[in-house]
């Protein structure tokens, strides 16, 4: 507990408090230890930093107005620079509380103890008073009471050094050793950022700051018709605990609420989906009610939230930002099971997606498993489908092609969008799973004109992977394309160059493609394509011959929703 180096001593004016480091650039303290910082300097030290003070200012407020029993007292301050040390880690919200009583420790800043001390306190019970705080009472009749200079102090369990709370009052007759906790989880109904860091039952870190995001972004879009309270009780169902007595401030509230308090994990799943439907904006509706990603039904012989086959994609989603025809948004992520961290995000025009794209991706990298699969994935506007990501220069140090790298495929943007068309792909990967092989459906050159209505119902029907003779240059071929997206086709091949579909087909590169494509792909899972293309890219890539290995040029559309479960994507959500 005493080497924890972000325990914080908070100046401002002739005020002193204490505070603890939470991120690398914020500090946590009590409002009423910062409350002249709109005219007075905030300035911050740490226990074990040398004494050095850093400038910081004050980024949120839980909105407490000056009296001694008013809510939110709670400050958030940014610091001028980051600091180099490891901040505070949280407890879950009920450790504070146990038979025998935990003994809990916090260390403030008193007059003349400028190093800080130690205090010992117990919380009285779990009960909230005023809905707000928790009652400390001294662990023992001697020792260091809670004094001015420990407002803002970190509140930990004694044994494990994790925050359960912050001081905000101590009793004012010094005979009365006793005092009052702002719990964690009441802090983040302030700073809903906190709650990100603050276990929780079943939701991690990164699925509740999701949440936090899309609540926040249907705030934005405006007035919504429905109250937190009205969201909360239907989430709990008849059955479930009633609201706070105090209500809720605000949806976030409720949500959190519901995350900290209720028993009911599924609780929180349900209040996204009905909230949901308040929601005008489409991706925020559909990326609310697809919280918390736990992925689709696991197929047979798959364990619960495992990505079939094990893949871990990094996913590289490119589409038009709206400001231009020439402006694009391109957000790199990438996927531990069904955990996606999203590693850089940013609107730009065409000709710098690329370099932009690559660097991303090998900073994606950082964020899989050793042992992890990779799975390069492009989401590309329907446009853009043609382009030759597989042939990419890896990096400015590697000349080779990103597809012999490791194995990479395309996707849809608009398929996957698209809530009928990713049930329908649902549907053919379970049936897929119990086939022993798959239908190959050959689309040649020769076929440019027909109706792609027809086409589209047909290979629905009949069809689990699509090889074409002719890449989508033309607008016939883009229709027979289009086709084979609406039919819900898993898995398409086609050549980048070659055949264009025109009236003559001697010697016609096309054939000979979908030829090499048969005999080459005969009987393998579709499941495992990734695989067998990434080998066949490094063949052609390897290959000494003077003419072009058959699949130098050979492109790939592969989505199985189970790997990548965000069909709306984030360049749409709240978080971009």
């Amino acid at each position: 507990m005493t080497s924890a180096a972000w325990h914080a001593r908070i100046s401002c004016g002739r005020d002193t408090g204490a505070g603890f480091l939470v991120t690398e650039r914020h500090v946590l303290t009590c409002a009423h230890v910062v409350a002249r910082s709109g005219t007075d300097a905030v300035s911050v030290s740490f226990a074990h930093g040398g004494g050095e003070s850093i400038g910081a200012h004050v980024v949120a407020h839980g909105g407490w107005d000056g009296r001694d029993t008013d809510a939110g007292d709670l400050a958030v301050l940014e610091l001028d620079r980051a600091v180099d040390l490891k901040p505070a880690e949280f407890a879950a919200p009920d450790e504070a509380y146990g038979h025998p009583p935990r003994k809990l420790l916090a260390y403030g800043f008193p007059k003349h103890y400028d190093e800080g001390t130690i205090a010992e306190y117990r919380a009285t019970a779990g009960q909230l008073i005023a809905g707000e705080w928790v009652q400390l009472e001294a662990w023992a009749a001697h020792g260091q009471p809670l004094v001015p200079g420990f407002s803002g102090a970190a509140v930990t369990l004694a044994d494990s050094g994790r925050v359960v709370g912050m001081v905000s009052a101590a009793a004012r007759d010094p005979g009365v050793r006793n005092g009052r906790m702002l719990p964690a989880n009441v802090m983040a109904r302030y700073w809903p950022r906190l709650g990100d860091l603050i276990p929780t039952p079943d939701y991690d870190g990164p699925q509740k700051e999701r949440l936090r995001l899309l609540v926040e972004e249907a705030d934005r879009h405006g007035d919504l018709e429905c109250s937190p309270r009205r969201l909360y009780q239907e989430a709990v169902t008849d059955f479930g605990p009633p609201p706070p007595p105090q209500g809720f401030a605000s949806l976030w509230d409720a949500a959190w609420y519901l995350l900290s308090e209720v028993s009911d994990t599924k609780a929180a799943v349900r209040f996204a989906e009905r909230l949901a439907d308040f929601v005008e904006d489409r991706p925020t509706r559909a990326a609310l009610r697809s919280w918390p990603h736990v992925g689709a039904e696991a197929a047979p012989g798959h364990k619960a939230g495992v990505t079939p086959h094990s893949w871990s994609p990094i996913l590289v989603e490119i589409a038009p930002s709206g400001s231009g025809d020439h402006q694009f948004l391109v957000e790199v992520s990438a996927y531990n099971g069904d955990h996606r961290r999203v590693v850089g995000r940013r609107r730009m025009p065409a000709d710098r997606v690329r370099s932009y794209a690559l660097e991303r991706i090998d900073e994606a990298y950082h964020a899989l498993e050793p042992g992890a699969r990779e799975l390069l994935a492009f989401v590309l506007p329907r446009r853009w489908l043609n382009t030759d990501v597989a042939n990419w220069q890896r990096s400015a140090d590697d000349d080779s092609p990103l597809g012999a790298f490791a194995p990479l495929v395309v996707m849809d943007l608009e398929r996957r969008r698209s809530g009928g068309l990713q049930h329908k792909l649902l549907q053919k990967w379970r049936e897929l799973d119990v086939q022993r092989s798959a239908r190959l459906r050959r689309i040649g050159c020769g076929t440019v004109g027909q109706d792609p209505g027809k086409l589209t119902v047909a290979l629905r029907r009949g069809a689990d992977v699509v090889g074409f003779g002719t890449p989508p240059r033309t607008d016939g071929s883009r229709q027979l394309f289009k086709a084979g997206l609406n039919a819900a086709v898993p898995v398409m091949l086609w050549p980048r160059s070659g055949c264009r579909g025109g009236p003559s087909h001697e010697d016609c590169r096309g054939a000979a493609f979908l030829d090499r494509l048969a005999e080459h792909l005969a009987d393998l899972p579709p499941a495992e394509l990734p695989t067998y293309i990434h080998e066949l890219r490094e063949t052609a890539y390897a290959s000494e011959s003077s003419e072009h290995h058959w699949a130098y040029d050979l492109a790939l559309l592969w989505e199985d929703p189970r790997c990548l479960p965000d069909p709306v994507g984030y360049q749409h959500s709240p978080v971009g």
